[in-house]
């Protein structure tokens, strides 16, 4: 079907089917559809609400045509942690510091990210800071995996088809109004993860991004997503709020909501859990090591590789994985997996 043809479906309130999510990817990426054609079919879309065979059929077909990265070894048993972003809250870099604290843990990390688009220091800016080269070719992320046990992949390296869409999302973005591409960043890692932990701006978004995930054969994972009341939410789990969980594959029985207090922790403030700049977030990070951050940041950091953990089946619950995650954290193994790192890049 033509993308018009789509479009119409979408504008009548009807669903599309898996395989028309499909062909509407590759109308997308396509340079000969009308960008005006294409920002008409996501606005429709969007006003309908995204069916979970619409995102996973979007993302499976964007997943297809990106750079394959030939990590097969690994996959299945890597995990990816990362969020949609989009939650404006400006917080310190919590995800990619779990990399380190997984990596470190003997778990495969395929980490995939962006450099800064909603705040002042993306995943890709940190660890490029921290020594890795984010545009590395796929022979040096194989090395990484081997040598490091995670590599990360850089979008906007691996996601050609993005290039004809970016236009459409960013006149989108101007005007305010949200896109399915506001979801499908995370669900559309290169190296096909068998794990997840996607961190969602909304709770709105959540039971779709599950159930679309389950369709694309992710073996078990959470979406999370904190609910900070009057200050909005984060996309990710913290100790500033009111944390909700929806399950992927195995874990697709998880429907939860719980407040840290559950696992032991104490409460904090969403203050103690803000980042700045690139330079600022290395400052952060070293205090995280050293034990000297706020406790209500090395707190979130450990609750969400604790979840991780969970994920993976480390652990048979979150609470359990928490001792281990912070014993990771401050008690040199991570400081030791960033020193490898920079040393491993460096050599090449």
């Amino acid at each position: 079907m033509e993308l018009n043809e789509l479009t119409n479906k979408t504008a009548s309130g009807e669903d599309l089917l898996l395989m028309e999510a499909s062909s509407a990817a590759d109308a997308l990426a396509s340079p000969d559809v009308a960008s005006h054609d294409k920002k008409e079919f996501l606005i429709q879309l969007s006003a309908k609400g995204e069916s979970p065979d619409e995102v996973a059929g979007l993302a499976n077909r964007f997943r297809e045509l990106a750079r394959n990265p030939g990590l097969d070894a690994w996959k299945d048993k890597a995990i990816d942690v990362c969020g949609t972003g989009g939650d404006k809250q400006g917080t310190f870099n919590i995800s990619t510091t779990v990399t380190f604290i997984l990596a470190s843990a003997g778990v495969p990390i395929f980490k995939h990210g962006n450099k800064s688009i909603t705040s002042k220091c993306g995943s890709a800016n940190l660890l490029e800071a921290l020594g890795v080269n984010i545009t590395a070719d796929d022979a040096t992320l194989n090395k990484a995996m081997e040598a490091l046990g995670f590599c990360f992949m850089f979008a906007q390296s691996f996601h050609p088809a993005f290039k004809e869409i970016m236009p459409v999302r960013k006149a989108l973005a101007e005007e305010g109004k949200h896109s399915v591409f506001n979801l499908l960043g995370p669900m559309i890692n290169p190296g096909a993860p068998a794990y997840q932990l996607i961190g969602v701006y909304s709770p709105k978004v959540m039971d779709v991004m599950a159930n679309a995930l389950t369709k694309m054969g992710l073996k078990a994972g959470f979406v999370a997503h904190c609910d900070l009341g009057t200050d909005g939410g984060m996309d990710e789990f913290s100790v500033a709020g009111l944390n909700i969980t929806r399950g992927i594959g195995a874990l697709s029985d998880a429907d939860d909501q719980w407040m840290v207090e559950d696992f032991g922790l104490h409460s904090g403030s969403l203050a103690d859990l803000q980042g700045g700049d690139v330079e600022e977030n290395l400052k952060i990070f070293s205090k995280l090591l050293a034990g000297e951050a706020p406790k209500a940041l090395e707190d979130s950091v450990v609750l969400n590789a604790a979840a991780a953990f969970r994920i993976i089946g480390r652990y048979g619950s979150i609470k359990d994985g928490i001792p281990e995650a912070r014993e990771l954290l401050l008690g040199g193994d991570v400081r030791t997996k960033v020193e490898q790192t920079r040393d491993f890049y460096s050599s090449l």
